[in-house]
């Protein structure tokens, strides 16, 4: 492989790198929005329980559920930018993929064509040199 079959090769590992960074993080911001619903649910079902706890303290368990639904809608909003860069890290790796595989065809073509070449050469020189 040529110098720029093998920079486009190594251009398409680390795309794939960067994309598979993104999908990790995407897939933490979903998670971070999941357990953030599930406190919310918790802390509304004992606000809305019989128990003593929330009863003393309302205003704590206030400030809490709005924090975790604040904490839900800031991570869905991260996991919706990163899903898009997903999507962006996708499209280059594929362009990147189209450009290596372009390249590395172009190089093979231009070895067998050389190859050809050399060999109408050498067929030539011994038409020339009837021994």
């Amino acid at each position: 492989m040529a110098k720029s079959a093998e920079r486009l090769k190594r251009l398409v590992r680390l795309q794939e790198q960067i994309k598979a960074l993104h999908e990790t993080r995407h897939a933490a911001h979903l998670s971070r929005a999941v357990a953030a619903r599930k406190e919310t649910s918790e802390l509304l079902e004992a606000l809305n329980a019989a128990s003593p706890l929330p009863g003393l303290f309302p205003d704590l368990y206030n400030r809490r559920i709005g924090m975790a639904i604040e904490r839900e809608q800031r991570e869905d909003r991260n996991a919706r930018e990163e899903a898009a860069r997903v999507a962006t890290a996708t499209m280059r790796t594929n362009m990147a993929e189209r450009a290596y595989r372009e390249a590395f065809r172009l190089e093979e073509r231009e070895a067998a064509e050389k190859e050809q070449l050399e060999n109408v050469e050498r067929g030539l020189g011994e038409a020339k040199d009837p021994k």
